[in-house]
């Protein structure tokens, strides 16, 4: 559950389970970050309990993800910290990796990026997320690696590596700025939080 204390924390900027509650009723974004972390918490239980549950925290998940218009798959592997900044859209491959302290925007996309080769073969990448990355609205990421406490611009499309600390911008994606300061708003770190 330290997941969703700290998803709880970039939200608020504190933890207490009256604001996960309040979060999870009153902000359908929030309520999909809290279902998926449901969905991962019963899968790391006994077999039994996850008979029990996983299928009712499965269609919870479902169901909060098509109230709120986005697509996240519960078995993403995502760090604790995950800020969904107006959610709509949000569009995430089951295969992506997403850090900690990432913000992402609606209409964002993180999708894979297939190279068909001369020969026929394919190559298949899939986005990796570093940590403190901020997505802008309707920004588009597809096989590429996002380098830690980077800046995608409102409707960029990434399809190359970004190294760490970079702002990018336009369509394809250019590096516009390099030593950039994460945007980070309620950053969530275990000793800052108490938890």
């Amino acid at each position: 559950m330290n997941a969703l204390k700290a998803d709880t924390v970039r939200l608020y900027g504190r933890f207490n389970w009256r604001l996960v509650f309040k979060g999870a009723l009153s902000n359908p974004a929030f309520s999909v970050v809290c279902s998926l972390r449901l969905c991962q918490v019963v899968q790391r239980q006994s077999p039994l309990w996850r008979l029990l549950v996983s299928t009712p925290a499965k269609v919870l998940h479902r169901l909060t993800c098509q109230f709120a218009g986005i697509e996240l798959p519960w078995r993403t592997a995502i760090e604790p910290g995950l800020s969904l900044t107006h959610g709509r859209g949000i569009v995430v491959n089951v295969n992506a990796q997403v850090g900690s302290n990432v913000t992402l925007f609606h209409g964002v996309t993180l999708g894979q990026r297939d190279s068909i080769a001369r020969d026929g073969s394919r190559t298949t990448k899939y986005p990796v997320i570093e940590d403190e990355v901020w997505i802008g609205p309707h920004a588009i990421v597809v096989g590429a690696t996002i380098g830690k406490g980077s800046r995608i611009a409102g409707g960029a499309y990434v399809f190359e590596d970004v190294p760490p600390y970079s702002v990018v911008v336009g369509n394809p994606g250019k590096i516009v700025k390099s030593g950039c300061v994460p945007d980070v708003n309620n950053r969530w770190n275990e000793q800052t939080a108490g938890l």
